[in-house]
C-alpha cells in the first residue's frame, strides 16, 4: 500500500507516493535481526541510496547495520517493530530528502569530497543550498556520496580493520574461491591490483600555484568550520544559547532582523544547536522594551519561525514577555491586555496557549508577586477570550441543529391545478368560437 512521502500532507492525491516499510525480524537470541524486505523500492522512491535510509535506522537506534547488495537484504540489527521504523524513516525524509524551501521531495545531493560539504538542490523550486544538519549520518554520506557504487560502500560508520585477504595476492582470490560478500566491499581498485603506481622511477610533484595553494587553505578552514560545528553541540545548554544571543545581537545591531534570509539563518543556527524551542525567551529579551506593542508587530516574522504551532516555544515566548514587562514594570503593567490582543491578532500566540498560560501562576521566570498582578491584568482579555470562543462553539451547534422541512404538497399542488384549468380553458375558447356569426363579420 502506498503513503505520502512527506506524511504530514494528508492529500490523497498527493503526487510524491512510496511504498510502506516492510520489515520482517529472523533469528533469535543475540542473533536476532531486523530485514527491511523493500528497502530498494522506499529508497527509489525517496531518490536516495537504500544504503543510507537504513544507515540512519542504526545511528537512530545505536544498532549495526549490514547490506547485502546481491541479495538486495538491507538488515539492522535487533527486533524493530515496522511502524517505528516508518516513524524513523519521516525523520530521515525531513532531514535528508525534502527542500528546506517548497518541502517538495524533488531534491538531489551533491557531495564535495574536496570541501567536504553536502549540497542540497531542489527540481521543483530551484533552491540550492547547503544541507542543514549534524547528523551522524553526514558522516556516512561524506565518505559514501550518492554517485558511488552501492558495492563498494562500507557497511558501517566505523569500519574497523578490513579483510586482508583481499590485499593478499593468493591464488585464491584470483580463481575467486573463500571471498565472500565483504570481500568484495574491501577489494582494492583495479589499478592497484594489477601493479600500476608502484613502479620507482614514478615522479611526484606537488602543485604549488596560486590556485592550488588557495584552494588548499580553503580546504582547512572549511574543515576548522565543520570540527567547529561539531564541538558546539558538545557544550552545555547555556553556552549554546549564548552562541544563538550572539548571533542575534549582531543582526539587530546591523539592522537586519527584517531581512528574510536573515531571519532563516537565526532560525537554522537554533536548529542545529537544538536551542530553537528556548530560542523566544532570548529574543524577549533582545528585541523588547516599553515599546514592545510596535515591536511586537515589527519582529513578528521572526517571532513566528520560532513559535508558529509549536506550543513548547509559545509558552517560552510567554516567559519571555513576563520578564520583559516585570522589567519596565511603571509603563507595561497597565497595557498587559493590549499586548495580549496584539499576540493574538497577529496569530504569535494562539488562543490554547494564551489560556493554559493564565489557569497557572509560576514563579519560573519572575517572583509569583508579580506574575500574579500580570495575570490579574490580563483577566478581562482572558474572560473576553473564553466568551468568544463559547459564542463561536454555540454559534456552530446552532447552525448544526437547524432542520429543513421540505413540503412536497405545496410543491405539486399548484402545478397539477394549472394542468387541470388548462384543458377548461381551452374548451371555453372552443365554444367561443362556435357561437361566432360570419354574417355578422
Amino acid at each position: 500500500m502506498s503513503i505520502n512521502v512527506n506524511r504530514n500532507v494528508s492529500d490523497v492525491f498527493y503526487r510524491y507516493k512510496m511504498p510502506r516499510l516492510i520489515a520482517k525480524v529472523e533469528g533469535k537470541g543475540n542473533g536476532i535481526k531486523t530485514v527491511i524486505a523493500n528497502m530498494t523500492d522506499v529508497a527509489k522512491a525517496l531518490g536516495r541510496p537504500p544504503t543510507y535510509p537504513t544507515k540512519y535506522f542504526g545511528c537512530e537506534l545505536g544498532a549495526q547495520t549490514l547490506f547485502d547488495f546481491k541479495n538486495e537484504r538491507y538488515i539492522v540489527n535487533g527486533s524493530h517493530d515496522a511502524n517505528k521504523l516508518q516513524d524513523l524513516l519521516d525523520g530521515f525524509i525531513r532531514k535528508f530528502v525534502l527542500c528546506p524551501e517548497c518541502d517538495n521531495p524533488e531534491t538531489d545531493l551533491l557531495v564535495s569530497t574536496k570541501r567536504n560539504t553536502i549540497s542540497q538542490g531542489c527540481k521543483a523550486c530551484g533552491y540550492h543550498g547547503l544541507l542543514e544538519s549534524n547528523h551522524k549520518l553526514v558522516t556516512y554520506i561524506l565518505k559514501n556520496p550518492p554517485t558511488l557504487n552501492p558495492a563498494s560502500q562500507g557497511s558501517s560508520l566505523t569500519e574497523g580493520k578490513r579483510s586482508k585477504r583481499s590485499k593478499k595476492n593468493g591464488d585464491s582470490n584470483a580463481n575467486g574461491e573463500g571471498q565472500d560478500d565483504q570481500d568484495m566491499v574491501d577489494a582494492p581498485p583495479e589499478s592497484i591490483k594489477n601493479g600500476a603506481g608502484d613502479d620507482d622511477d614514478t615522479e611526484w610533484t606537488v602543485d604549488v600555484s596560486e590556485e592550488a595553494v588557495r584552494a588548499r587553505m580553503q580546504d582547512l578552514t572549511d574543515g576548522a568550520k565543520n570540527m567547529t560545528i561539531s564541538d558546539d553541540l558538545e557544550k552545555t545548554e547555556k553556552e549554546r544559547i549564548d552562541i544563538l544571543y550572539g548571533l542575534v545581537k549582531s543582526k539587530r545591531d546591523a539592522n537586519q532582523l527584517e531581512d528574510l534570509t536573515v531571519q532563516k539563518e537565526i532560525a537554522n543556527e537554533a536548529e542545529r544547536l537544538e536551542v530553537k524551542t528556548k530560542a523566544p525567551l532570548l529574543l524577549c529579551e533582545l528585541l523588547f522594551d516599553q515599546n514592545i506593542l510596535g515591536q511586537i508587530k515589527k519582529y513578528r516574522m521572526l517571532i513566528l519561525r520560532f513559535t508558529l504551532n509549536d506550543k513548547k516555544a509559545q509558552r517560552y515566548l510567554m516567559g519571555g514577555i513576563e520578564q520583559v514587562i516585570a522589567l519596565h514594570k511603571d509603563q507595561l503593567m497597565a497595557k498587559v491586555p493590549n499586548i495580549l490582543k496584539v499576540l493574538y491578532d497577529l496569530d504569535v500566540l494562539s488562543e490554547t496557549a494564551i489560556i493554559e498560560w493564565s489557569e497557572k501562576v509560576s514563579k519560573k521566570y519572575i517572583t509569583k508577586e508579580i506574575s500574579q498582578e500580570i495575570h490579574d491584568k490580563a483577566a478581562p482579555f482572558i474572560k473576553w477570550l473564553k466568551e468568544a470562543e463559547e459564542e463561536e462553539s454555540d454559534s456552530e451547534e446552532s447552525e448544526s441543529d437547524v432542520e429543513i422541512e421540505y413540503n412536497d404538497r405545496a410543491q405539486i399542488s399548484p402545478l397539477k391545478k394549472k394542468v387541470q384549468e388548462a384543458p377548461a380553458k381551452k374548451i371555453e375558447e372552443e365554444e367561443d368560437v362556435a357561437d361566432v356569426d360570419i354574417d355578422a363579420i
